[in-house]
């Protein structure tokens, strides 16, 4: 039987990349201070990296779903140098507003909805007692209530100190 390991949900832009408004390019990865050296650490406490991300510009035509997957690569490489890792991006490219008719709907993956989150457990085995989603908007915090993952608001300049802060917290 595989043990169930803990993870650490992390939204995308403005979590781990600033959010320049829909980036997708690799020359558009500028990460938040501190991100590479929060994945770090939270990689040696042993917990999954998951990232789970709107991605509105798909639908709206901005920009492709293998745009992503190519910024996503670029943010595995450029986190290689400080011996960190995602293990898995989820992402949900859909929007009722979207001007492609094929993404143009609501979906159970769409954040405030918890389906990346679900998806990703059911995937990973991953223990959602002991997991933590840190989200930059309350859309993110309510997915990971509505998953019953304990969710924390990353509203500071540098996500390592927030970790730290928060894994104090957590176990003094």
């Amino acid at each position: 039987m595989n043990r169930r390991r803990p993870a650490f949900f992390l939204d995308r832009d403005g979590v781990i990349n600033k959010d320049t408004g829909y980036p997708y390019r690799p020359s558009d990865l500028h990460f938040i201070a501190g991100a590479p050296e929060a994945i770090a650490r939270i990689n040696a406490l042993g917990y999954l990296v998951i990232v789970i991300s709107n991605q509105s510009g798909v639908a709206r035509g901005y920009f492709t779903e293998e745009d992503v997957n190519q910024f996503h690569q670029q943010i595995k490489r450029k986190l290689k140098s400080y011996q960190a890792h995602v293990d898995a991006f989820f992402i949900c490219p859909f929007h009722p507003q979207g001007s492609l008719e094929s993404y143009k709907k609501e979906h159970f993956d769409r954040k405030p909805n918890p389906g990346m989150i679900e998806k990703a457990i059911a995937k990973f085995n991953i223990d959602r007692d002991r997991s933590i989603l840190i989200g930059d908007k309350q859309t993110d915090l309510l997915a990971g209530h509505r998953a019953h993952i304990d969710s924390y608001l990353f509203d500071q300049n540098n996500l390592e100190h927030f970790v730290i802060s928060l894994m104090k917290n957590r176990w003094p």
